[in-house]
């Protein structure tokens, strides 16, 4: 189960978002040695250009929103490295993920939206 699976299952019914936020493996931080290398932007036309790159080259068809520079949603939501959460339409959430990338689970999230969706 990826996240692409779960856009395909639920795209029409509910509003799926990747909110994209400090980068995780910058190239003047903890470096992966990926093929897509990333510096830490630092400026919001930086971040969102990064984040429209990886919307574009992931291509999972999540509309992909961009944290500001001081990080709040990251902050409010425990996001680092990576999180899924689900927020009902009342704004309660109704799934909070374990931290990624161990405990990152579409799989779990998938059981959760059909919980949601009865």
């Amino acid at each position: 189960m990826s996240r692409r699976d779960l856009y395909e299952l639920y795209g029409e019914r509910v509003q799926l978002r990747v909110i994209y936020k400090r980068e995780a493996h910058p190239t003047e931080g903890w470096d992966m040695g990926s093929e897509h290398r990333l510096r830490d932007p630092q400026s919001m036309r930086e971040r969102r250009a990064v984040a429209g790159r990886c919307e574009t080259t992931l291509q999972y068809g999540i509309h992909t929103c961009v944290d500001e520079m001081d990080d709040p949603v990251m902050t409010a939501y425990a996001a680092w490295p990576e999180r899924l959460y689900l927020v009902d339409e009342n704004g309660v959430i109704a799934y909070a993920g374990g931290p990624g990338p161990y405990e990152f689970s579409p799989a779990e999230l998938k059981q959760a939206i059909d919980d949601l969706l009865g």
